[in-house]
């Protein structure tokens, strides 16, 4: 997810840039629209440090990630969890608290919010309804909801579902809106409604278009709200009953969902919460879910997001066809280091590897995934704090913790 106006986070360098971090020996600064990159901001660092071969004493995947878990908890994460799987073995690390009032444990299996981690979820609906000739990805979001793009210089007749899912269709970011940012950060209302067409108004509202349909990548939660809008135009059902029975229930994604309106967390989780200033941490665990919807609302665990993503990268859940348009990406930065394709990043990690991903960044979590192409090689990990203000180290730590570990397989 985006950073939010109104409280404003250190100001960034472009996480695209060679540089490796700021001056006096600060972390790289994130950009506010660009959360979702962290990990390029970490293949900077490394980039940087060089990441040499392995030796016969190196640390092992599992062990690199702990440390990297212990390391969030000393730059001031509540909890940190995470997951190593080499083809069928899965090894669990977790550092810190999952409940800052009781000092329980975080645990590795226990739920939590996955952020914009749903949007591989929303592509996939997509790409299955293309793949049944439903739809075609090519079809303009006006043929499916007419008038629902069509002020201040968007045409929805002119953008495609498919530069919805790879972010080039120009829309404006609706989550930095302050009459969105605000409620939801302070998070007195966690139950508001948020009709989705209200949220595209309100990015459509922000600012005329400053490039033409497929020109750029631009990230852009508005883009995944008209997707799940599209989905619900296309089946007759929203984008959480069309996830539910067609992936959820299918891979046996038992600790798996997408709310809709309830606020509450169930079953064993990971309490979140939100630092926005120095020495406050609000608890934010019962937040609204209407805000992201089919961009950011479900719920999930680090062994399901695993088992999803697999799925996804080695055809379970699609067709050929649709397979090759997931894996079609778009660049995402000016090195060639990252490209996004439909609802997953595809990065190049300073040794060499590339991995599919993403990252989920949510009002009291932040998570990330990577997975090999044949998805034998898969590291996770999430926490449950998110920063407002001074958070980037932690946050680097723990990818780059999870980025070594990937290479170290």
């Amino acid at each position: 997810m985006s950073m939010f106006d109104g409280f404003k986070a250190t100001r960034a360098n472009d996480a695209d840039s060679s540089g490796a971090g700021g001056a006096a020996g600060r972390p790289p600064r994130v950009p506010r629209n660009r959360r979702w990159l962290l990990p390029i901001a970490v293949m900077a660092c490394l980039a940087s440090a060089g990441v040499g071969p392995a030796s016969a004493a190196a640390p092992t995947p599992a062990a690199i990630l702990q440390a990297g878990a212990q390391q969030g908890i000393t730059d001031g994460y509540p909890g940190v969890i995470g997951l190593v799987r080499q083809g069928d073995t899965a090894q669990y690390v977790h550092a810190g608290v999952g409940d800052l009032s009781t000092k329980v444990p975080a645990d590795p299996k226990a739920k939590f919010r996955i952020g914009s981690n749903t949007k591989a979820f929303t592509a996939a609906v997509l790409l299955q309804l293309e793949g049944e000739q439903r739809l075609s990805l090519d079809d303009t979001v006006a043929r499916w909801l007419p008038g629902a793009v069509n002020a201040n210089g968007y045409d929805g007749t002119k953008i495609t579902v498919r530069q919805l899912l790879n972010h080039t269709s120009g829309l404006p970011e609706y989550a930095d809106s302050t009459q969105v940012s605000v409620p939801y950060l302070l998070n007195t209302n966690p139950r508001q409604t948020w009709a989705p067409q209200t949220l595209v108004d309100i990015a459509l509202s922000r600012h005329a278009p400053d490039a033409v349909p497929g020109q750029k990548f631009s990230y852009a939660n508005t883009n995944y709200v008209l997707a799940g809008m599209v989905i619900k135009a296309v089946t007759g059902a929203d984008a959480a009953t069309e996830i539910q029975q067609r992936i959820i229930e299918p891979l046996g994604l038992h600790d798996t969902s997408f709310p809709t309106a309830d606020p509450a967390l169930y079953g064993t989780y990971l309490r979140g919460y939100l630092h926005p200033v120095t020495f406050f941490t609000q608890d934010v665990t019962a937040s609204n879910v209407q805000v992201y919807g089919s961009a950011g609302a479900m719920v999930s665990t680090l062994d399901d997001l695993a088992t999803f993503s697999r799925a996804l990268l080695t055809g379970q859940l699609l067709a050929p066809a649709q397979m090759a348009e997931l894996k079609t990406t778009v660049p995402a930065n000016s090195s060639g280091t990252a490209a996004y394709g439909l609802g997953v990043q595809h990065l190049q990690l300073p040794c060499g590897q590339w991995g599919w991903g993403h990252t989920g960044a949510v009002l009291g979590y932040l998570s990330n995934w990577l997975t090999s192409e044949d998805g034998t090689k898969q590291v996770l990990h999430a926490t449950n704090e998110f920063h407002l203000i001074g958070g980037t180290r932690g946050q680097l730590d723990t990818a780059k913790a999870a980025v070594d570990a990937f290479c170290a397989m």
